[in-house]
């Protein structure tokens, strides 16, 4: 790979979506484009680039979604679960005690492990059984990954990966070599294509936001929009779950670190987009 091509994917791809492409890996790059070029018949990544300067629209989101990250287990960072288990979900449920309506959104779900494992946890409470209205929201920038999510089929290194065996038991079917979770599950997760640098217009209301291990392939200045944005549509009182080598400190003042749960903040009422969240209430 030529080194003006890769300049120019690594624009491209953090024009499109803030990722930062990071130090030259062209076997790793070709190998992740490969997909693109076959399906757009393109010989090498050179011709592909080539294109992609004309300003092909729907080469540049193919080229795009195939370089993003898309690693993801089931229960990954099990600290983050379990304080999502341990101190989040008992104070929200409480709060909402009166209302009986959840919202959460899990952003860049890549395959969907992570959402269904925020599923499984809200299954253990059987909220909906108890009259409670939950919305859990999952979005990833590429296509193909939400697609996957939707079908909740993996292999099986995928439910090893995290997975107790007691949820696979409780919770997937074998397919074959690989395992489907359970329809209950599917239908409680609504998956969709979203990229984290749009309007988040269409989000509202959210109680809790999972946005792990994400603001780690951002630029500062997205990193700092994406905060912002997630500031604007959550609620005063709900949570955001971060990565752990993730924080706002020095990107956003709109969020506080809640005392005793690294990885975990609040919004912020007295600055910033929380402030104007609070005056709209």
């Amino acid at each position: 790979m030529k080194p003006d091509d890769f300049e120019y994917l690594a624009r491209l791809l953090r024009r499109r979506s803030g990722i930062v492409l990071g130090q030259p890996r062209p076997a790793h790059i070709e190998n992740r484009l490969a997909p693109v070029m076959r399906r757009f018949g393109f010989k090498d990544v050179g011709a592909l680039v080539a294109e992609l300067r004309h300003g092909r629209d729907a080469l540049a989101r193919a080229a795009t979604e195939a370089l993003t990250t898309n690693e993801s287990s089931f229960f990954r960072d099990r600290a983050a679960f379990d304080l999502f288990r341990d101190r989040v979900l008992p104070a929200i449920v409480e709060r909402r005690a009166g209302t009986k309506r959840l919202r959460l959104w899990c952003a860049a779900c890549a395959a969907g492990q992570e959402a269904y494992s925020i599923a499984m946890m809200l299954d253990d409470l059987k909220l909906p059984q108890k009259g409670w209205s939950v919305d859990l929201i999952a979005t990833d920038i590429n296509s193909e990954m939400i697609a996957r999510a939707e079908q909740g089929l993996y292999s099986h290194f995928e439910v090893q990966r995290g997975l107790p065996i007691r949820r696979l038991v409780d919770h997937f079917l074998q397919e074959g070599q690989n395992w489907r979770i359970s329809e209950p599950l599917r239908r409680m997760v609504t998956f969709r294509p979203f990229n984290l640098l749009d309007s988040f217009g269409w989000l509202d209301d959210l109680d809790v936001v999972f946005c792990r291990n994400v603001l780690m392939y951002l630029d500062p200045k997205a990193k700092a929009g994406v905060l912002d944005k997630i500031a604007e549509v959550l609620v005063p009182d709900g949570y955001l779950l971060l990565g752990p080598v993730e924080t706002p400190t020095g990107l956003s003042a709109a969020f506080a670190a809640v005392a005793g749960a690294p990885g975990l903040y609040s919004p912020r009422v007295d600055e910033g987009p929380a402030l104007a969240r609070v005056a709209r209430r």
